[in-house]
């Protein structure tokens, strides 16, 4: 039914950065007509450019046609990405279909998604930013197809796009509903009027809060459980703002108008009510400042180690 893609016969170079404290390895690797799941994984693990105009789609699109092949059952779920024109009609047909509620017909979510898509590329470019994140952190994953179709963490951060977008173009009440079927569906809480950067990867996502005046910079990894929340009663700016290549461990609570300062790293179960320097471990309750994060880029290695010393230079209390 669908034409064999082209992504099968993509010629690339790619460097992969394995994290580790002060000596990254550098790898590279030349890949020709290689499968598609290796070819995945190569594009989606590295941060190097691909000559194709957009890689992420055409991975996409030849990975769906790889596995609809192979697990006929779900054929609807594969043709709604090869059905489609490109990723932002792709990525609409699957939030509708797990958005959808007999509240609002399924054409009227989708004719309001594609207003905002169109009238903002930036949708669809973090869109792609944050599917190749997912696969470049998560070794649990090692196609786009996954987190696309099946990962809550994408799913909601796209959604919460989509409300962010309704809700600064003058249509708050759509954008709470979107927050309120996002929160019913994928188990997240985060306010329309939140601001996220691209090449976000939020695991798990359960649990997942983020109020009214958080800001989350580019290639910011959180896992489930994680607030993001306020202090006190007043409108005014009140909570955390999260800076590029933050590492947010499971549970942590960060709750003020404070810095997490860039490459910093907040340990799992953590109480963080003050400002964290760029490149520092909060960790502990109330939080304590360690200097250093254990890599040069936490969110992207995704080490949640504590170096030995940590504990031993305080009482770690809970």
């Amino acid at each position: 039914m669908y034409p064999a893609k082209s992504a099968v016969v993509i010629k690339y170079i790619f460097v992969r950065e394995t994290a580790g404290y002060n000596a990254p390895e550098i790898r590279r690797r030349c890949f020709v007509n290689a499968p598609i799941d290796e070819k995945a994984s190569a594009i989606l693990r590295t941060g190097a450019p691909l000559p194709a105009e957009d890689a992420v789609w055409t991975v996409l699109q030849a990975e769906a046609e790889q596995a609809r092949s192979g697990e006929a059952a779900l054929a609807p779920l594969y043709d709604s990405i090869l059905g489609a024109p490109t990723f932002e009609s792709a990525l609409i047909e699957t939030l509708v279909a797990r958005l959808g509620h007999n509240s609002i017909a399924a054409p009227t979510l989708r004719a309001k998604f594609r207003t905002a898509a169109e009238a903002d590329p930036a949708i669809g470019a973090a869109g792609r930013a944050d599917l190749k994140a997912v696969v470049e952190r998560d070794p649990a994953s090692g196609r786009l197809l996954e987190p696309f179709l099946f990962f809550k963490g994408f799913a909601a951060i796209q959604t919460h796009r989509f409300a962010h977008w309704m809700w600064a173009n003058g249509r708050p009440d759509f954008a709470r509903y979107l927050q309120s079927r996002s929160s019913e569906v994928f188990q997240t809480d985060i306010h329309p009027g939140a601001e996220f950067g691209r090449g976000l990867f939020l695991d798990h996502a359960t649990g997942f809060v983020a109020g009214e005046t958080v800001v989350i910079e580019d290639d910011v990894s959180i896992l489930h459980g994680v607030t993001l929340g306020g202090t006190g009663n007043q409108k005014k700016d009140r909570h955390p703002k999260v800076r590029t290549g933050v590492l947010i461990g499971a549970g942590a609570i960060i709750l003020g108008d404070i810095e997490i300062g860039a490459f910093s790293k907040i340990a799992s179960g953590s109480f963080v009510t003050q400002s964290v320097p760029p490149r520092c471990t909060a960790v502990g309750v109330p939080a304590r400042i360690i200097e250093g994060a254990g890599s040069t880029n936490p969110a992207q290695s995704m080490d949640q180690h504590l170096a030995l010393g940590t504990y031993e230079s305080f009482t770690y209390v809970i």
